[in-house]
């Protein structure tokens, strides 16, 4: 018998399935600026520099990690393409960047429409969340490479912020204020640590309830990461031109000890009162489930805290009350102070 692609693993027919089933997913996202639809070699966008003075294209790209465990253990995956896209959007966004596109990369193992399908409406869900369009992507088919059910999961972001506007922490002085805005829970971070937790240690089912949380093991680790694009982008465009906004940081691997130092310019230190905001209660309950210590907890998790605003102590107040105003839980957290680049919790 002749061999065939199908013989090696792959089913075109059942490929071509699955990527006309999400291109009207895509198409959801897409604004005017975007020209050619959806499944061409490439995807054209029409930046219209006519909008801008100087503009810089800034580009992000990231992944869902482990997290992705926790999906195929719940048999749900119609979420962690919001945290695909999220990953990408809210570290952009740390320069003060709009979001304009986003491209996918899927990698399965054998085609799987209905699991393809599910991905991308969470990735498109994220689009629509961060205001970009869903352009383009890639879906691998790689036969013998994972075990049937896995895949992999890339994203990459392409945004723009006009040169003199760009955000950089340089700014910071002594006595700016450190804003934080509350994260949904664990985000997309420290997932190896939280499975061998529940998993491993604690031999928990992925279907059972937890008091403490509320809800069952699997829908606490599987929530969402929390998208900032929108409310933030507004707060740059009300603060434009005022000095206002000084630094912004996405809080993910690492924590709030590893991130926050990105942006200070030497000389400042960021002193961050443990405590003065609500902690998600998957927190403790890790902690105390797998008798975590306070400093490997501050490097592995978020902390509570998804993303840093740093303003100036004249417009701390005011910031807080926008970010309120659009429905953002927002916290005064600490302050800038002199000293080494870290953070120092008191």
């Amino acid at each position: 018998m002749p061999l065939t692609y199908r013989s090696a693993g792959l089913n075109l027919d059942l490929y071509e399935e699955g990527i006309s089933a999400i291109a009207p997913l895509a198409r959801q996202t897409h604004s005017p600026r975007v020209l050619d639809g959806f499944g061409s070699f490439a995807s054209l966008y029409d930046l219209d520099v006519s909008r801008y003075r100087q503009p810089l294209l800034v580009t992000c790209t990231d992944g869902v990690g482990t997290k992705i465990h926790v999906a195929r253990k719940l048999n749900k995956h119609d979420t962690v393409g919001i945290d695909l896209v999220a990953m990408s959007v809210n570290d952009a966004l740390c320069c003060g960047a709009e979001p304009l596109v986003f491209l996918d990369y899927v990698c399965m193992p054998e085609d799987n429409p209905v699991l393809l399908k599910q991905i991308v409406q969470g990735i498109t869900t994220g689009c629509l969340r961060a205001g970009c369009s869903l352009v383009g992507g890639e879906t691998a088919i790689h036969p013998g490479d994972m075990e049937p059910g896995h895949y992999d999961l890339a994203g990459f972001c392409v945004g723009v912020v006009e040169r003199d506007e760009v955000i950089t922490g340089e700014k910071i002085v002594p006595g700016d204020q450190v804003l934080g805005l509350s994260s949904s829970g664990l985000h997309s971070n420290g997932y190896s640590l939280a499975r061998k937790i529940v998993f491993d240690h604690a031999k928990l089912d992925i279907e059972q309830v937890v008091r403490e949380l509320g809800t069952t093991v699997g829908a606490a680790l599987l929530e969402p990461t929390r998208i900032y694009v929108k409310p933030i982008l507004e707060l740059i465009k009300h603060f434009k031109g005022q000095e206002a906004i000084h630094g912004l940081a996405h809080i993910t691997g690492g924590g709030l000890v590893d991130n926050i130092p990105r942006i200070l310019p030497a000389g400042c230190q960021v002193n961050l009162r443990r405590g003065s905001w609500p902690m998600p209660s998957i927190l403790p309950w890790l902690q105390k489930l797998g008798s975590v210590e306070q400093s490997e907890m501050d490097r592995v998790f978020n902390g509570g805290l998804g993303f840093i605003v740093i303003a100036s102590l004249e417009a701390a107040k005011a910031v807080k009350a926008h970010l309120e105003a659009s429905r953002v839980m927002t916290h005064f957290v600490g302050e800038v102070v002199e000293g080494s680049s870290e953070v120092v919790f008191v």
